[in-house]
């Protein structure tokens, strides 16, 4: 699976001004095909309808949580090859434990800038 700068993109944060931080990153990185969704129950309805070649979510979002969203794709055998990367503000080893074995792709904790995501991004997307 290589990185492919073409391919759709869904970010997934409640809180607005995240998402057009994490959508702006990724217009400098080179993504155009950006899509967005305030929860994880609207990102599962997104999901059902386009094809996306990579989620960015955050963790803490109410009603349905990054985790609970990552848990919900990881069990759906149409999705749960879409890549998966979680953004959260604290970095909880537990957390991180958690989002792993549920599988988790990558992991960012807030802030970061363009070249940390970008840096994710690509370990995603190496092969193995």
């Amino acid at each position: 699976m290589s990185l492919d700068l073409n391919m759709s993109v869904l970010v997934i944060d409640d809180y607005k001004t995240m998402v057009r931080i994490i959508k702006n990153l990724l217009k400098q990185i080179g993504f155009t095909d950006v899509d967005d969704a305030s929860d994880g129950s609207e990102a599962l309805v997104k999901l059902g309808q386009k094809d996306y070649g990579l989620i960015i979510s955050d963790w803490n979002m109410e009603p349905m949580t990054g985790y609970e969203l990552l848990q919900k794709v990881r069990a759906d055998d149409a999705l749960k090859h879409i890549p998966f990367i979680m953004v959260t503000a604290e970095a909880k080893s537990e957390n991180v434990v958690a989002a792993k074995e549920a599988g988790v792709n990558n992991y960012i904790v807030k802030p970061f800038n363009a070249q940390t995501l970008k840096g994710k991004i690509e370990s995603v997307f190496q092969p193995a």
